[in-house]
């Protein structure tokens, strides 16, 4: 039986909801929803508008003409005490009509087989809930310097031997694709239970896990891919919004990642040998063998071994982006999208001396 064959046969046809949460993605709304509308397994699709400035709201419209199973929702501000993306994917799950519900970006491209690929999983392994790390599209500099580098220290924080081991406390997903059981959902409170947190989706794979059910958590290369920054700007509000409390969310966590991954020793080193020329060959030398690691690390979590020319401004623009999250953490202030909120060090949002969050200054996750 081909490997095409003994996915279908591990799957029930139409039985997924997909939830699309999107402010101002106009880009790419239309390349993810067709993505999600060649899977079969996919029943309905539930786009969730919030409150979007450019044309999202009239391509996703434009779309419904020709894909009768798309319905495209609205949010009505954001109430006090939820993240942006957590109340629309709310909206949007309860909306949902199947015992699956997948919860993916504006920005992902599902590839075929996608939606069979993560049934087969769950099937197999008894999941209630299946995650996969997208392939990422990098397309200038920054994106090649920085995201691969993050990547790779994700990997190895959050390891997906550990994630998918019942007896380890460790627990992750990645909301660009994460396909949960509609009754684990409910079980768990749905985002209602982690309405204020930043990082939504690995909240809910810490409260699946500790219900005392399974995650299957892996590599998305073949599956889905997206390409999550268009701009250096983008890119840099994204990750000081995430970056701190992925690490760890402590000053001591970051002192230590900080330390783990800036190359002091070589720099001082070559800084030395402006006095001692020997040292200059010697601290670059250590640079190189740094580089040469890091370019290890790439091929182990699938990104091209050529990008190790950019390890150098890898390594500078990861330490400013981890000291810009640290700073905007540690005094309760992010920014997305044009919307900034309240957070405590934590990740979550504080709870403002009015009692209420403006749904103007609420945060998009």
């Amino acid at each position: 039986m081909s490997t095409e064959s003994s996915i279908a046969a591990a799957t029930s046809p139409a039985s997924i909801s997909a939830i699309v949460p999107a402010r101002n993605e106009e880009l790419s709304i239309a390349a993810c929803i067709e993505s999600l509308a060649r899977q079969p397994e996919i029943a309905e699709i539930l786009v969730v508008n919030d409150q979007s400035t450019d044309k999202t709201a009239e391509i996703v419209r434009g779309l419904k003409r020709v894909l009768p199973n798309l319905r495209l929702l609205e949010t009505n501000g954001v109430p006090p005490g939820w993240v942006g993306k957590n109340n629309a994917v709310a909206l949007g799950a309860r909306e949902a009509s199947q015992p699956w519900l997948l919860f993916t970006d504006a920005d992902a491209e599902h590839l075929p087989g996608a939606a069979a690929k993560a049934l087969q999983i769950a099937q197999e392994t008894s999941a209630a809930l299946v995650s996969f790390s997208p392939e990422q599209i990098t397309e200038k500099w920054y994106e090649k310097s920085l995201i691969p580098f993050i990547y790779c220290r994700l990997a190895r924080k959050f390891t997906y031997a550990a994630v998918n081991d019942p007896a380890s406390p460790d627990a992750a997903a990645n909301g660009q694709f994460l396909l949960i059981r509609r009754d684990t959902y409910d079980a768990i409170g749905g985002h209602a239970s982690v309405a204020a947190e930043v990082l939504e989706d690995v909240a809910l794979a810490r409260r699946v896990k500790s219900a005392g059910c399974r995650l299957a958590f892996s590599s998305g290369k073949d599956i889905v891919r997206v390409r999550m920054y268009r701009s250096l700007a983008s890119m840099w509000e994204g990750w000081t919004k995430n970056l701190y409390p992925l690490m760890g969310g402590t000053p001591v966590a970051t002192f230590r990642e900080f330390e783990s991954t800036f190359p002091w020793i070589p720099l001082l080193v070559i800084l030395l040998g402006v006095r001692y020329p020997i040292l200059m060959f010697a601290g670059v030398m250590l640079l190189i063998f740094r580089q040469i690691n890091y370019g290890s690390e790439l091929t182990r979590n699938l990104f091209p071994f050529s990008f190790i020319q950019y390890y150098v401004p890898a390594v500078v623009l990861y330490a400013g982006v981890l000291w810009a999250s640290y700073r905007h953490h540690v005094r309760g202030k992010v920014e997305w999208k044009g919307r900034e909120y309240t957070v405590q060090a934590s990740g979550t949002l504080k709870k403002l001396d009015s009692g209420r969050l403006n749904a103007d200054k609420t945060p998009w996750s």
